[in-house]
């Protein structure tokens, strides 16, 4: 069992930059592939983010490719996604996703995911 909580969030300028963590309690962060997914209003979840439970690897929508990077401290059991060029086609409650696997790959799919946080909002002004 692993609880999974989301901070960072708020409200940003076009053009600024954010950057969320996700915090992992219980089991070690370490054993899970964690990734990041986003869910505008009147939309359905999309896939934003990946990245390994190494860290080594990683994966990004097109939408965010060159502007959003993810990253993982195993020994602090935290995540983030660093938010740079944002656009107000961003704006969304951000989730943090856990995969327990026992191998150093990436998933994209959510349905593959064990654990979810409750989400942070992100607020992109134009």
């Amino acid at each position: 069992q692993v609880q999974l909580v989301e901070s960072g969030g708020g409200l940003v300028e076009a053009g600024g930059s954010l950057r969320l963590s996700c915090a992992a309690s219980g089991r070690t962060s370490s054993s899970y592939a964690m990734g990041w997914f986003r869910q505008a209003p009147g939309k359905e979840r999309e896939f934003v983010a990946a990245i390994s439970r190494s860290g080594r690897n990683t994966n990004y929508a097109d939408s965010v490719k060159g502007r959003f990077t993810s990253s993982r401290d195993n020994a602090k059991n935290t995540v983030y996604l660093e938010m740079n060029s944002v656009k107000p086609e961003d704006t969304a409650v951000y989730y943090c996703a856990a995969a327990g696997l026992n191998r150093d790959i990436l998933v994209v799919t959510p349905g593959s995911y064990d654990y979810w946080g409750q989400g942070t909002q992100v607020t992109v002004s134009s």
